[in-house]
């Protein structure tokens, strides 16, 4: 543990760098200049070495050579006192701030095992806790090394037109950035011109290569695959998704989670117990070596470096998803929610109107309706002529424009074509036109309706509604199986919610709210006693996202959301979200297994020691082995390591 808080220090600088985007990668690359990377490396060396004397005098006070007093061993007494040394200066300085940790304990043991003549018991428990205290370092630093390899995703240089190749530090909103095949995307931004497939599977976690056309979103740390890629800035640095990404990174391994200061809590409880064990030990049996025993057994270092481990791992797993969690706190309170509450527009659904269906009357073809719309839709800006014109493309149809075009607000449109008239609008208008629209029932409200006529026949009526994301229905089912109650709230009417609510089986439903009604209705569940998490988009959802326990927001919804959330989703992937909530379980299921593993290995440690039948070189091999094993508990939430 003195190990790893020195070797904190060592690394803030590298840390505070991280934050700011491309230049901060630069700083942490020419660290090689100042020095730092070599200091690390002297450090690694300096252990390796200490370890290696210390176990070579293992090996000579084993052999009994050089005891030049009876029963004094002088090489065991100089190489535990070299070799502990790390051990005895933050036990020190511990003392100096009245804080009882596991290093002041050991010192505690090895002292009293040199005041008895038990040089070669303290010599090997040295050992033990140097080798230990390695591979605990080796263990966290793959959680350290998360933001470096970050860094290393994003070019240091790029080609901007017009100016040729520059720092990435040095590109501004609204430059065009020229991506070459096989390189990485410096900035995010849209492309402008080109056509490729980009591979964006460590920022938004899509396992398959995304095809990008002008007009497409590329994200700064991606991987341009084919084609050439002129993409226009939108943002640089610690404002792209990957800046993001960093960021949640660096905070986790700053944050505090209420349940790290339990672990501290934890920790520090377990030695005012040991020590109380051993002076009961040694009053009732009189045996320093029992007393020891108890003493040496106790660890907690496990809990107390596994939990921020665990912790760590977690955002990274989650921000490797597109999941940018913006603390340990937020993680560790979306691990108890048992309510979800969903915003339908953006959320849910994609926000954009499509044609959900086409109903043609009697003898027509469905491609009769499409077509007469999308001519009439062609000159038009209306949000629901757009979906006809995609549908219309989708259906491989010809649009022609046509010779005349009246629009007439709140109704529809008026148009004509080589002599036929074609009129497009609502039910009222077509009435209007037609006198009556037998033969065609209402849709109930759940979407909006397009009526077709030509030359005065009524060819048919297109739905159109806000189309479902493609994996809504997937997460909501995910979500129920992992026993969460799911609760769809909208603005929307009271048709469509309920229409969206059964196709998504989500379990509660409530249409025609009102930005200040969801609140209500979310602080309504927090007073039953219910854990909320809220995902929207939009800036009416942000007043709910700040009310629920964890707020998440899609990332192509609004600023105002993105700011008011506590995770943020940049795929705008629900199922990632799911992912994300499954992660916050399991490191909350490791850290107590960590608790309960490391109160349980401990009470029968001291237990053992207590009745004599555990030897102080037992007790370090328990104290070590059990360390060890609950931070490669928490370790296994650490991300893979970044492709190169």
């Amino acid at each position: 543990m003195a190990r790893l808080q020195n070797q904190d220090k060592a690394e803030d600088r590298a840390r505070s760098l991280a934050v700011q985007g491309n230049s901060g990668e630069q700083n942490i690359r020419c660290c090689a200049a100042d020095g730092q990377p070599e200091v690390a490396r002297l450090i690694d060396a300096a252990d390796l070495f200490r370890i290696g004397l210390v176990a070579l005098a293992v090996v000579l006070s084993w052999a009994g050579l050089w005891k030049l007093l009876a029963g004094f061993d002088v090489i065991a007494l100089a190489a535990t006192v070299l070799g502990g040394y790390p051990i005895f200066v933050e036990a020190f300085s511990n003392l100096l701030a009245r804080r009882m940790t596991m290093e002041l304990s050991m010192t505690i043991a090895l002292a009293a095992a040199m005041l008895i003549g038990e040089f070669f018991t303290a010599l090997v428990i040295v050992l033990f806790v140097l080798i230990a205290e390695v591979l605990e370092s080796l263990t966290v630093g793959r959680g350290r090394r998360a933001i470096k390899d970050l860094l290393d995703l994003l070019p240091q240089k790029a080609t901007v037109r017009g100016v040729g190749e520059v720092s990435a530090s040095e590109i501004q909103e609204g430059d065009v950035v020229l991506v070459k095949p096989g390189s990485r995307v410096p900035v995010d931004g849209l492309v402008v011109a080109g056509n490729s497939f980009v591979d964006q599977a460590t920022i938004t976690g899509e396992s398959l290569p995304v095809e990008k056309l002008p007009g497409s979103s590329v994200y700064a740390g991606s991987i341009n695959q084919s084609g050439m890629l002129e993409v226009r800035t939108e943002e640089v640095g610690r404002d792209t998704a990957f800046g993001k990404i960093l960021e949640a990174v660096e905070r986790a391994e700053k944050s505090r989670a209420p349940i790290q200061g339990a672990a501290d809590r934890l920790a520090g409880y377990l030695v005012y117990f040991a020590l109380v064990c051993a002076v009961l030990t040694f009053l009732a049996r009189r045996d320093i070596r029992s007393t020891i025993s108890v003493i040496i057994v106790a660890g907690a270092c496990g809990v107390a470096a596994g939990t921020p481990l665990a912790i760590l791992g977690a955002i990274g797993r989650s921000a490797r998803l597109g999941a940018i969690v913006k603390g340990g706190l937020h993680l560790e309170v979306l691990s108890t929610v048992d309510t979800i509450v969903l915003d339908k527009t953006g959320t849910l659904t994609l926000g954009e109107p499509q044609v959900t269906e086409v109903c043609p009357c009697p003898g027509v073809a469905a491609e009769k309706v499409v077509e007469a719309a999308a001519i009439a839709e062609r000159a038009s800006e209306h949000p629901l002529g757009n979906a006809v014109l995609h549908q219309a493309a989708a259906m491989s149809l010809t649009v022609t424009e046509p010779d005349r075009f009246e629009y007439l607000p709140g109704k529809g449109i008026t148009c004509s074509l080589g002599g036929e008239v074609i009129v497009v609008g609502s039910r009222a208008f077509l009435e209007e036109h037609l006198g009556g629209l037998e033969g065609m029932p209402a849709n109930g409200g759940v979407a909006s309706e397009v009526f077709v006529a030509r030359n005065g026949r009524l060819l048919g009526a297109l739905h159109i509604a806000d189309a479902l994301r493609p994996e809504a229905v997937k997460a909501v089912s995910l979500l129920r199986r992992m026993g969460l109650r799911t609760v769809l709230l909208t603005g929307d009417s009271g048709a469509i919610a309920g229409s969206i609510g059964r196709r998504l089986g989500v379990d509660e439903v409530a249409g025609e709210l009102l930005p200040d009604q969801k609140v209500v209705r979310i602080q309504a569940m927090l007073a039953e006693g219910r854990k909320v998490a809220m995902v929207g988009d939009g800036i009416n959802d942000a007043p709910a996202l700040t009310m629920a326990n964890v707020g998440v927001a899609m990332g192509s919804g609004t600023d105002v959301a993105r700011e008011s959330a506590d995770i943020v989703l940049l795929g705008n992937d629900l199922v990632k979200f799911v992912e994300t909530l499954r992660i916050a379980r399991r490191c909350r299921r490791i850290i107590r297994q960590n608790f309960a593993g490391t109160v349980l290995v401990d009470s029968i440690g001291m237990a053992l020691g207590a009745f004599g039948w555990l030897s102080p070189l037992l007790a370090a091999f328990i104290h070590v082995t059990s360390e060890l094993a609950f931070i490669l508990n928490s370790a296994t939430l650490l991300p893979a390591p970044s492709k190169r």
